[in-house]
This record gives structure tokens, C-alpha cells and sequence, in this order.
């Protein structure tokens, strides 16, 4: 047999969501809005808010330094309400949950490198800018498999997971609970998506809701409407709680943190993390701000017809404006060298703190809605970072090279 004619083996991959009552979710609501409400009146005000919940219990800390002053208690709990916790039957509810917090200020060994950039061998000029808040390796991607120009297992994962809010909030499944999470594996031929392999669904109920009715709602009303139906067969594995019953969620089942669902944030698992969190960060923190500008980079660089799959790391140095190194890799889905792009990407793009947030927009009150369901791809809201702006900018750039 010539091995080269022979088919490859098809590739399955995964990716998970969590829906807006999950324990860790309701962390990073309570912290982006805390942000939103704060930044909405202190634009330049530092932020890097932590939340964690447990039963009746949460808890805000962190370092905030802001001329303005917000009542973290009542958005607290006014977060808690939308998400969908009201009543203390659900173990955890808005108006009964104790609401500590504990927070300084800025530390001034980091402001004083924020404020001012520590560029080596700098002008007045240089001097001035922002510098990053912290030192760290931030990653960017963007392929071709949906129209959002992301990964398909986390794009139907979030999917799932909106469908399974929204007909938990306008009643067309009364008995399910804020808490759920989805999983969605792909069977691939190389990177082109072939069938859906597998869908697992969990989601918190009534606990008088016998486990056949949770299964064939669930099936009807969220998985059908979402998945596409060219990558449905006869062989698609499809499983509902697959425990049986799942009453007991939310912050009474499991506690929550900020921070701790970063992949579920980002693409799912298909490419590098660098490890950062987003929620309750202002976008002086690169962590936030330079993921969204690497994501920025790669969907209009595919967007642009320069490659098919991009992959866009940046690198920081607390206190220091400037990426200390910029790489770019399309996996051989260019007729450009990954040099010929990076230098590309370097001339278009301001990748510094001050550039990005400028460019992007960040000083807004914009982060909350981003707390939920991914923080890319999302075409039901309109994210700085996910307009197409800078093609037509990119192909003319390519055209001289």
C-alpha cells in the first residue's frame, strides 16, 4: 500500500462553555461589573478586582485606585439578580448572600512604572506613555472555520450555552436553574470540521423534574436549534446530565472564582493561553488589553486574505511601553513568511498599552457583557476588537511585499 495515498486519521477535538449562573462566571460578572461601573466614572482608574463565591457568601478583593466612588454591595447584588439567583430555594440568592470586601490601593511600586514608561534609552517623548501593568505573554488566533473567524467546538459551545439561558429566562423551559455547561467535540479532517462527534449538556433543575423530561426538553429546545444540521449523522452522541440529576449548582454546589475559566474565555482549548485572566481588570493590564489586541491582529490578518489560521503571540515587561517581542506563526497557510507578517503586523498596529487602548477603545464601560460566553467571536455584540477595520490597511501593506 503507498502509505501516501492512505486517508489520515480523523482528528477529534473538544471544547466546553459555562453559562452565566456557573460559580466561576458569576465571579467574573461581579468583577467586570464593578469595573464598568467604576471606569464609567474614573476612565483612567486602576482596577484588579477578584471575586470569589461560595454558599451565601461573597467575597470582592483586590486593588482599586480611583477618584470616584461606587457602592460594590448594591452591584454585588443587582449582578447576582440578573444572572438569575432569586430565590434562596436555589442555594444562593441575591437578596440574602452576605457581601464582604477587602480592598487597597494600587501597590506604588507598580503605578510608578504604569504611569510612566521605563523604556530603555528613551526620549521625554517615550517617557510619557503608559507602561505595561505587568510582564507576561499574551496570545491572539483567528481561522477559518466559522464566519466568526474562531474555533467551531467553542463557538457551538457558547451557542449551547446562550440557548440554554435564553429559554431559561423567557420560560420556554421553566424548571431549569442559572447553572450549566456544554462540551462540543468535532470530528476533523486535518482542519477542516467534518461532523460533530459528540454534544454533553448539563444543566441545574427543579428538583421535581423527573431526569426523562430535563433530557427531552433539553434535546428540543437547546441542542437541535443550535447545532448545524450538515454536521449532524445518524452516529452524533448527544448526553443530558449525564449523572441523572443535578439540582444542587451554583456557588452552594461548587465555590467560584475570578479567573479560573480562561480557556472557556479565549478559544477553547485550540490554541495557547498565555495565562491571564481578563474579568475585573482595567485595560492598563495586558493580560486583558493585549489578548484583545492579538486577537485583533490575527482576524484581520485572515480577514485579509494574508492566511488561513493565525496565531499571534506579544510579550510585555512590567513598566516597559514597547512588546519586548512580537511573534506571529499561520501554519503554512501564507504565501507570506511568518517574518514578512510580523514585520507587517509591527508597522500597522500600536501594540502598546497606550495604542491598544486607544485603537480598541478600552476606557469604556463595555467588559460585563464580555463575562459570559467567550470574549471572541461574539457577532451579538459589537467588541472594538472584533471589527474587520484594518484589512483594506493590511492588503495594501502586503501589496508592496
Amino acid at each position: 500500500m503507498n502509505l501516501m495515498e492512505h486517508r489520515k486519521e480523523p482528528r477529534f477535538f473538544s471544547s466546553e462553555s459555562v453559562t452565566e449562573g456557573h460559580p466561576d462566571k458569576i465571579c467574573d460578572q461581579i468583577a467586570d461589573s464593578i469595573l464598568d461601573a467604576i471606569i464609567a466614572l474614573d476612565p483612567d482608574a486602576r482596577v484588579a478586582c477578584e471575586v470569589a463565591v461560595t454558599t451565601g457568601l461573597v467575597l470582592v478583593m483586590g486593588e482599586i485606585s480611583t477618584e470616584c466612588y461606587v457602592e460594590i454591595p448594591k452591584i454585588v447584588r443587582q449582578t447576582i439578580r440578573e444572572i438569575g439567583y432569586v430565590d434562596a430555594k436555589y442555594g444562593f440568592d441575591a437578596e440574602n448572600c452576605a457581601v464582604l470586601t477587602a480592598i487597597d490601593d494600587q501597590s506604588t511600586d507598580i503605578a510608578q512604572g504604569v504611569n510612566r514608561s521605563q523604556d530603555s534609552d528613551a526620549d521625554e517623548a517615550v517617557m510619557a506613555r503608559t507602561g505595561a501593568g505587568d510582564q507576561g505573554m499574551m496570545f491572539g488566533y483567528a481561522c477559518r472555520e466559522t464566519e466568526e473567524l474562531m474555533p467551531l467546538p467553542i463557538v457551538l459551545s457558547h451557542k449551547l450555552c446562550q440557548q440554554l439561558a435564553k429559554v431559561r429566562k423567557d420560560g420556554t423551559i421553566p424548571f431549569i436553574r442559572p447553572d450549566g455547561k456544554a462540551q462540543v467535540t468535532i470530528q476533523y479532517d486535518g482542519f477542516r470540521p467534518e461532523r460533530i462527534d459528540t454534544v454533553v449538556l448539563s444543566t441545574q433543575h427543579d428538583p421535581e423534574i423527573a431526569i426523562g423530561q430535563v433530557q427531552e426538553d433539553i434535546l428540543r429546545e437547546v441542542i437541535l436549534p443550535v447545532l448545524p444540521e450538515e454536521l449532524v449523522d445518524e452516529n452524533i452522541r448527544i448526553y443530558v446530565n449525564p449523572t441523572g440529576r443535578f439540582v444542587i449548582g451554583g456557588p452552594q454546589g461548587d465555590s467560584g472564582l475570578t479567573g479560573r475559566k480562561i480557556i472557556v474565555d479565549t478559544y477553547g482549548g485550540a490554541a495557547p493561553h498565555g495565562g491571564g485572566a481578563f474579568s475585573g481588570k482595567d485595560p492598563t493590564k495586558v493580560d486583558r488589553s493585549a489578548s484583545y489586541a492579538a486577537r485583533h491582529v490575527a482576524k484581520n490578518l485572515v480577514a485579509a486574505d494574508l492566511c488561513d489560521r493565525c496565531e499571534v503571540q506579544l510579550a510585555y515587561a512590567i513598566g516597559v511601553a514597547e512588546p519586548v517581542s512580537v511573534l506571529l506563526e499561520t501554519f503554512g497557510t501564507s504565501k507570506y513568511t511568518n517574518e514578512q507578517l510580523c514585520d507587517l503586523v509591527k508597522r500597522v498596529f500600536d501594540l502598546t498599552p497606550d495604542g491598544i487602548i486607544k485603537s480598541l477603545q478600552l476606557r469604556q464601560p463595555l467588559y460585563r457583557q464580555t463575562a459570559a460566553y467567550g470574549h471572541f467571536g461574539r457577532t451579538d455584540l459589537d467588541l472594538p476588537w472584533e471589527r474587520l477595520d484594518m484589512t483594506e490597511r493590511l492588503k495594501e501593506e502586503a501589496s508592496k511585499l
